[in-house]
């Protein structure tokens, strides 16, 4: 191909990164320069809890927004990668492919997980573990030789430990217990009653197995027990330095499964959960650095959405050029 004619193809080629979990689906436009040049926000696309159509529709929306906003076409995106939540399995993900593929006309689409995003976000493809903690919870590291490695992602029935569901369903577990006698008075209770509109704690059963009430929304109250714990309640601290002991718990595990125990990385820590701060980062950083000294929690260098168009941009202009 000509020297003038690649380079007004790259010109207007875009390259498109979608970060999709169980609450929300962020998608970010990148041009040729690794430029963010527009985002866009849509509704959840975990095809495990939302299926793989309303999965697809909900990225199909927030690409639109991120369309609009920045003044650009859909024929302009020449390759997209989607991290998913919930497309651990290969099936799935290629559900989720032929779908995607239905809808837009791109040339390169890669299926992976959002936390191959959020891994690659924080290492840029060096040796490193991301944590990420919204909804679930889950752990993806890798090593130099780029062996990768995984703990946690079992979802609200199996797992979720140290995610926004894992702390909401321990901090309900509390609430219960208050309640009936069975355990300590907490602040929790009046929280959790003004949070899911229920008059009073006595009626909250019927509110959080109301038939419209779903994951997403049981998980946003963890946001409630970290500020909640932040005011020095008992029961809602210990929930939040449990939480963080299971997030550091899944990570040791990844470490060793990695045999980084003497190296020195970065633990990348993504998702509402850390907002709790220094509440859940520091048991998690205990756990952690019992098996890895030299470890180090920290911020990714990008948003996983950024990421995801970062690969699609490396994995398109491989493909093309």
């Amino acid at each position: 191909m000509p020297e003038n004619v690649a380079k007004s193809a790259r010109s207007y080629s875009l390259y498109l990164g979608v970060d999709g979990g169980g609450t929300k689906t962020s998608v970010a436009l990148m041009n040729a320069n690794a430029e963010v040049i527009a985002e866009g926000i849509g509704g959840p696309s975990n095809p495990l809890r939302v299926g793989v159509e309303t999965a697809v529709s909900n990225i199909a929306n927030a690409i639109d927004k991120a369309v609009d906003a920045g003044d650009v076409s859909r024929g302009d995106i020449v390759a997209a990668t989607l991290g998913l939540a919930g497309t651990r399995r290969k099936d799935i993900r290629e559900r989720v492919r032929e779908s995607f593929v239905s809808r837009f006309r791109i040339r390169k689409i890669t299926v992976t997980t959002d936390a191959e995003i959020a891994l690659y976000g924080t290492t840029l493809g060096e040796a490193g573990l991301v944590v990420i903690a919204g909804t679930g919870s889950v752990c993806l590291g890798t090593n130099s030789k780029g062996v990768t490695a995984m703990s946690g992602g079992w979802g609200p029935i199996a797992g979720d430990e140290g995610g926004g569901r894992g702390i909401a369903g321990d901090a309900l577990h509390a609430i219960a217990k208050a309640s009936d006698g069975r355990g300590p008075a907490t602040l929790l209770s009046e929280r959790a009653a003004d949070y899911f509109r229920a008059s009073n704690v006595d009626n909250l059963i019927g509110a959080i197995y109301a038939p419209q009430m779903d994951n997403s929304r049981i998980a946003g109250f963890a946001k409630f027990v970290g500020e909640t714990a932040q005011e020095g309640d008992t029961i809602a601290l210990k929930i939040i330095a449990a939480a963080g002991r299971e997030l550091g718990n899944a990570a040791a595990a990844v470490i060793k499964k990695l045999g980084l125990e003497k190296a020195a990385f970065p633990v990348g820590c993504v998702g509402n959960v850390f907002n709790a701060g220094e509440l859940l980062t520091g048991p998690m950083n205990e756990a952690i650095l019992a098996v890895a000294p030299k470890a180090r929690l920290a911020k990714p260098q990008m948003p996983p959405s950024h990421a995801a168009a970062l690969m699609a941009m490396r994995n398109g202009q491989n493909h093309l050029w």
